[in-house]
């Protein structure tokens, strides 16, 4: 059922109830979940630039050691456009599927961020659960801090169906209009236009509510959550987003940013995001 070929760009696994899963190892990126009720629920753009240098659109892009513009590293971090190693996948007795995925450091990621690291990403998925946990071990022999995220683009059906709930009393940064600091007042987000926000000190559980159902999102380590959509006419700038495909997609990213984590040498960070349709 998972014939695996290590070496391959692109990895696809199902278990043994319907659930099915692709991974590329250009950036470990989750770029499909379907469940075992067979609907996709995340959202892929057909203009996405798959060269090696570039990072996909959408699917789960995994941001480290920078969120977004937050330092003078470049964008996000390398992570999402670097060549992870799987490390292995298996089907589990209970029959769901893990694989893991590594990215230690290279000449290429010192050029950039002086620190030695290990990083690896875990992925278990079947039935109706996606559980993806990044885990940053520092394996020098100096402190380094960071901040990262799991930058996920959740499939809807339509942007202005969605309803998101459990953020209601948080404090967030504005990024879309300017970064202005502002406390949530709404019992249900609702999404017009750009939205681009940081929450802190987020709860472990959001719902997204649509006409169609409801997706629980669930998050351990990563202390902030980020919800971001471009809008319109951000959207009609990103060359590698389908037409109108702002409509289809709402990034709730389960984020470590406003305490950036400060490792020793030899201790390990571990943030995870769990999706339950």
């Amino acid at each position: 059922m998972n014939d695996i070929d290590r070496s391959a760009p692109i990895l696809n696994f199902v278990t043994a109830d319907g659930a099915r899963m692709t991974v590329h190892r250009h950036g470990a990126h989750v770029t499909s979940w379907t469940p075992s009720d067979g609907r996709e629920r995340l959202y892929l753009s057909g203009r996405s630039d798959y060269r090696p240098t570039a990072a996909i659109r959408g699917g789960i892009p995994v941001i480290f050691p920078q969120f977004a513009s937050e330092g003078p590293l470049p964008k996000h971090g390398f992570a999402r456009t670097a060549s992870w190693s799987l490390i292995d996948a298996a089907a589990t007795a209970d029959g769901r599927f893990i694989a893991r995925f590594g990215l230690s450091d290279s000449e290429a990621t010192r050029s950039i961020w002086p620190q030695a690291f290990m990083a690896e990403l875990r992925v278990l998925f079947g039935g109706a659960r996606l559980s993806v946990s990044l885990s940053v071990r520092n394996t020098g022999d100096r402190a380094f801090a960071f901040t990262a995220a799991l930058h996920t683009y959740l499939a809807v059906s339509s942007i202005d169906s969605v309803r998101l709930h459990g953020l209601n009393g948080l404090h967030y940064r504005d990024t879309a209009n300017g970064g202005a600091a502002r406390i949530e007042t709404a019992d249900e987000l609702l999404i017009a236009g750009e939205v681009d926000r940081n929450y802190f000190d987020a709860p472990q559980a959001l719902l997204l509510h649509e006409p169609h159902g409801t997706l629980r999102i669930e998050q351990s380590g990563f202390c902030d959550t980020v919800v971001w959509n471009p809008g319109p006419a951000k959207a009609a700038q990103l060359a590698d987003l389908d037409a109108g495909g702002h409509q289809r997609f709402l990034c709730v990213e389960a984020a470590v940013i406003g305490r950036p984590v400060q490792l020793q040498p030899g201790e390990r960070w571990v943030g995870t995001q769990t999706l339950i349709a």
